[in-house]
């Protein structure tokens, strides 16, 4: 992409330096192979710890009563933010919060585990049906800044 259409100051920022800035993070393993793990927005820092949403809304979308899944990070006195998990359960399924809590737990460690659960009948979705996760983080950050870094 050269840039964004009508918007001049963005596309400065996309190319900021002679380099696309995508706001995608990963790292490169030992063959030189790069892993996108998340976007910057979607990274939860809670005590200390950067954890992917991605990660643990791959391991909570395995359990076979769930049918969608997004985690994000809400304000938290504690441990700055605090990981959360919005869930929709499959057609006929109750899931357990401290069944799908233990599951991240045993592949992430507890600093990683979301701190709740909340089930929902449906996820927002943007207009090119992917979760909108700028509208669950809504109700959660009104009136504060999302500090980031």
């Amino acid at each position: 992409t050269q840039g964004y259409v009508g918007a001049p100051e963005a596309s400065e920022d996309l190319w900021a330096g002679g380099y696309l800035h995508t706001a995608d993070i990963g790292n490169i393993n030992p063959a030189g192979y790069l892993k996108v793990t998340d976007r910057i927005k979607d990274v939860i820092k809670t005590g200390g710890e950067w954890t992917s949403s991605l990660q643990l809304e791959d391991i909570i979308a395995k359990h076979e009563a769930v049918n969608e899944v997004a985690v994000i990070g809400v304000p938290d006195d504690k441990w700055g933010e605090a990981v959360t998990a919005v869930v929709v359960a499959r057609e006929g399924a109750t899931p357990d919060a401290d069944e799908l809590i233990g599951l991240v737990k045993a592949k992430k460690g507890s600093a990683h585990a979301p701190k709740q659960i909340q089930f929902v009948k449906q996820l927002p979705m943007t207009g090119v049906g992917k979760v909108d996760k700028k509208v669950l983080r809504a109700k959660y950050w009104a009136g504060r800044s999302r500090q980031v870094g």
